[in-house]
Order: structure tokens, then sequence, then C-alpha cells
């Protein structure tokens, strides 16, 4: 079967050593972290993983199930570029007096919907959002005038679905405790 890009959703409990469990599923599957990102979901006290890697289904299924084995983690997804909205950023610093004296630096930077974060004598700091190949693009574009550094974040994803599985899921335990409590 063919390796597509997954994103991998995991919600848990922001835990020490969480990170080093999941990212040991990934190694002894031989699995590469493409990107990582992790931040504070829409649920209180509940934080979110957003992990992308190359694999087949049945891989991302025994995967995520794995994941979910973890005693922190309440639940876990995985979705193809199809299912989800997603973007990235990246910055990009080159030298200021490129800026000024290239004129199609500033077309390119219009082309690509940069911003420009900050300017001092030495260097600015530009901005990009969108899919990695965007970034990827500008920062081709701008490897001529001299790059002296360059960064990419992970990838930040919500799916398209009008459910949130993971509320429903941590009400489907509510119900079953206030069951098991009556």
């Amino acid at each position: 079967m063919d390796n597509i890009l997954y994103t991998i959703t995991v919600f848990s409990e922001n835990r020490v050593g969480l990170l080093n469990q999941i990212s040991i599923i990934f190694t002894r599957r031989k699995l590469n972290i493409e990107s990582l990102s992790v931040s504070p979901s829409s649920i209180k006290g509940i934080h979110k993983f957003t992990i992308t890697t190359y694999s087949d289904q049945e891989t991302m299924e025994k995967v995520v199930k794995q994941i979910e084995k973890r005693i922190d983690v309440l639940k876990a997804f995985f979705y193809t570029n199809k299912d989800i909205v997603y973007q990235e950023i990246a910055l990009y610093k080159v030298p200021t007096n490129k800026l000024l004296e290239e004129e199609n630096l500033e077309q390119i930077i219009r082309k690509h919907n940069a911003r420009i974060l900050e300017i001092t004598k030495e260097y600015t700091v530009l901005e990009k959002s969108g899919h990695s190949e965007e970034t990827e693009s500008l920062f081709n574009e701008l490897k001529q005038y001299g790059i002296t550094q360059f960064v990419r974040s992970g990838r930040v994803a919500v799916t398209k679905s009008t459910i949130e599985y993971v509320t429903d899921y941590i009400e489907e335990q509510k119900s079953r405790k206030d069951k098991m409590q009556s």
C-alpha cells in the first residue's frame, strides 16, 4: 500500500513524559515524525498534539490504538489532508540591505502574501502562513537573497467535520461515570 501523509491528533492531559511515550510508538514502527505541534485545545485542561507522518492506513490504525493505551491520553484520531483544514507558519530572516537594493524582493514578498514582522538595519523578518509547499516555495525564491535564518512550525489542523469527536467521547465517559455512580 502507498504511503501518504497522515495527520494524527492526540487529546490528553498535560503530563510530563507523554511526548516521549508517543514518540517511542513512532520509533518502534520506524515512522518518522514530519511535524509536531502541541497546544492547549478548546477544552479546558486538555492539550492537543498534532503529528504528521507518512504511512499507510493499516499502520495508522495500529499507531492510534497504541497511543490511546497511554494512561494520560483521552483519545487519538488520524486524518488525511482531505479531512482537515491545516496551516503552518514560517519565518524568514533576510539582510535588510538586500530588501532595499533588490527590486524583485518586494514583488516576491507580495506574490507570496508574506508579512514583514520586523525591520532593523541588519535584518528583516518575514512571515508566511500556508501549506508546506507554499512556505517552501517562498524559501526557494528567497535563497538567492541570502536567507540568514529560516524556521517552519509544525502543522496545526482542525477537522472539516461538524462534530467534535473528542467532546462527544468526553461526554460519553461522563455519562458512563454518572450511570455507574447512580
